[in-house]
């Protein structure tokens, strides 16, 4: 998983970052293998030989979800879960019709590829992710695909 941060969003300067409290680091502020969850970047914009106090950014959510499951009972692959969420956090799956196959909340055990006790073809299906990112609502939008 990887977080990104658009430089032209601080204005002009010379940026440092660091997650999570780790190295401050001149890296563009690109991060690379971030763990799913909620993380926090703090900015440094130095100046010169100063330095300016740092603006911090909370509550990152970085999302990796399965691009594919394969509910057929071996024991691998049989349910689509995100791991990493919080139990505030509104996953909504919907078939190609936006009709909503289930409601889940983070932490719950995913869902088995059935709607009312039926499975459901081999296709493409859609979430959203609703969640807080600070105070403003945020909704991550993607798909994957059962195989059967």
């Amino acid at each position: 998983m990887e977080v990104t941060l658009k430089l032209e969003d601080f204005g002009a300067g010379y940026y440092q970052f660091s997650l999570d409290d780790g190295e401050i680091l001149n890296n563009r502020g690109v991060f690379e293998n971030v763990s799913p969850g909620i993380h926090t970047v703090r900015v440094y914009d130095k100046k010169g030989n100063t330095s300016c106090d740092a603006l911090q950014i909370n509550d990152i959510l970085t999302i990796d979800y399965p691009r594919f499951f394969t509910p057929n009972g071996d024991g691998f692959n049989d349910s689509w879960r995100i791991e990493g969420l919080d139990s505030s956090v509104k996953i909504y799956i919907f078939d190609r019709y936006v009709k909503v196959l289930t409601k889940l909340k983070g932490g719950d055990l995913g869902w088995d590829g059935n709607y009312n006790g039926r499975p459901m073809f081999s296709d493409d299906y859609w979430f959203t992710i609703d969640y807080l990112e600070g105070s403003s609502r945020k909704i991550f939008k993607a798909h994957f695909s059962i195989k059967r």
